[in-house]
């Protein structure tokens, strides 16, 4: 009860950053995030999973929104429960223990965050090429470049991360509305949207149902990114109501943006095209049609669109992964200068240089891809806990102030779990080498948390536990 009382408190009473994030910012930074490029080439890997089935291809959408839908009204719980910066780290600190929030946090910090903002600086420039001739030197210096002159622009604030995330969502938006709604308007094609597999051949029940749990997998990399918003919910303008807001409508438009762009798709293109595409390795679907319906400007009009959607993820990620850190630091096992916010712009400045330079670092790496892939079984193994974490805070903390509830608690809940794991263990039975080794990054996270834990005891004299 103690405790519960002190959260409630440091809720009121220690709010150190700037608040000045609003609904439309919140919306902005997680659709900044989660619409990037794969919006343009996902349809195409959810096409070949579903055995060329445009009706199960955009089941499989619809499913893959729903799913992180749910999840993100266990996030929006816990983000108006608990507005705090960290978002994760906080709340596997407190359900568990500050060591399960320290080893997401320090894998997030040294390979998934990092790397993830070092892919997409990567990304960019290689969008380019078909307009410049530039060299692999040339794409990672432009990739530094935007790592370096994004963290300096952060610096200044939040409010200017938030106006530059705010004004490249709608311009990221502009390219994909207009290609939709042409193909939409302009598409002569009547997609067979029936549920099963195309080619013919007999299908059971189990393989169509195996089928779709393949593909929505396939989605869930477009939907990627709800997660993100509550690591700056201490930065959000009335965070007890716009949080859960901003996921919901985030979530929700996205779903429906991402059901009706891949729609339209089948409104232009035979599926005979898709399949050939599809088939020799051309996966862009979204640029062929804009091709289509506007002839080489529609080409133009898709890179750009790409480069504006990756431009506001790398902002969006640089934001508010650096607040992850901070958390850490205030949590007290790590760096000391990581909870440091700057005295005029109230933004954690060490946390945004360090991602800084790892970013930088990661860029140079020529495994990039494979230190990022390690972690994708770990993230969900976290998300999963977190999940479980609205369990445990209701059962730990039921006086905890609740402006926001999980819709149909408990069993969308335990649905969302049991969905989730059920695509962790679909991970590690296709690919269990990734798998384990996803655990290591982790695994030295605990490791070093018991040294700064020792360290603290150290300088404090104490030899009392820290939890």
């Amino acid at each position: 009860m103690e405790k519960e009382q002190k959260l409630n408190e440091n809720e009121a009473n220690d709010a150190k950053f700037r608040q000045e994030i609003g609904v439309f910012g919140g919306v902005s930074i997680i659709g900044g995030i989660m619409i990037g490029s794969g919006i343009f080439y996902l349809g195409s890997y959810v096409m070949q999973r579903t055995g060329m089935s445009m009706g199960l291809s955009l089941l499989c959408w619809i499913i893959g929104g729903l799913i992180s839908l749910l999840g993100g009204l266990c996030f929006a719980e816990l983000g108006a429960s608990r507005p705090v910066a960290g978002g994760m780290v906080v709340y596997l600190n407190e359900a568990y223990h500050p060591v399960v929030g320290f080893m997401y946090g320090f894998g997030s910090w040294l390979i998934s965050g990092a790397g993830s903002i070092s892919a997409v600086a990567i990304a960019l420039p290689t969008a380019l090429r078909a307009f410049f001739d530039l060299s692999d030197i040339a794409i990672k210096v432009i990739a530094i470049g935007l790592i370096v002159m994004l963290t300096a622009y952060n610096y200044f604030g939040v409010k200017k991360g938030s106006i530059l995330q705010n004004l490249s969502m709608i311009a990221k938006l502009i390219p994909i509305i207009l290609i939709m709604g042409g193909a939409l308007i302009f598409g002569r094609q009547t997609p067979n949207l029936s549920l099963i597999p195309a080619g013919g051949n007999t299908v059971t029940f189990s393989s169509i149902i195996g089928m779709i749990a393949f593909a929505t997998v396939a989605t869930l990399w477009a939907y990627e990114g709800w997660t993100n918003l509550n690591t700056v919910a201490e930065e959000m303008k009335n965070p007890k109501k716009n949080l859960p807001l901003s996921l919901i409508i985030a979530i929700g438009g996205i779903t429906i943006l991402y059901t009706l762009f891949n729609y339209s798709i089948y409104k232009v293109l035979p599926h005979e095209k898709v399949v050939s595409m599809i088939n020799s390795g051309d996966f862009y679907l979204g640029t062929e049609v804009a091709k289509t319906i506007f002839g080489n400007v529609g080409g133009i009009i898709v890179i750009l669109g790409m480069v504006v959607s990756m431009f506001g993820s790398l902002n969006g990620m640089i934001l508010t992964f650096s607040r992850t850190y901070y958390a850490m630091a205030e949590e007290g096992h790590f760096f000391k200068s990581y909870k440091k916010l700057h005295p005029k712009y109230k933004v954690p400045t060490a946390s945004l240089i360090g991602q800084c330079i790892i970013s930088v670092l990661l860029v140079l790496s020529r495994s990039l891809d494979q230190l990022t892939s390690m972690v994708v079984f770990i993230g969900m193994f976290f998300n999963v806990l977190c999940i479980l974490a609205v369990f445990i805070y209701r059962k730990r903390f039921p006086s905890l102030d609740r402006p926001y509830k999980v819709w149909g608690y408990p069993i969308t809940v335990i649905i969302t779990v049991l969905i989730f794991a059920g695509l962790m263990i679909n991970t590690f039975v296709e690919d269990p080498v990734t798998a384990l080794i996803g655990f290591i990054v982790p695994a030295l996270g605990a490791l070093v948390y018991i040294y700064f834990d020792k360290k603290n005891k150290r300088e404090a004299g104490l030899g009392n536990d820290t939890i």
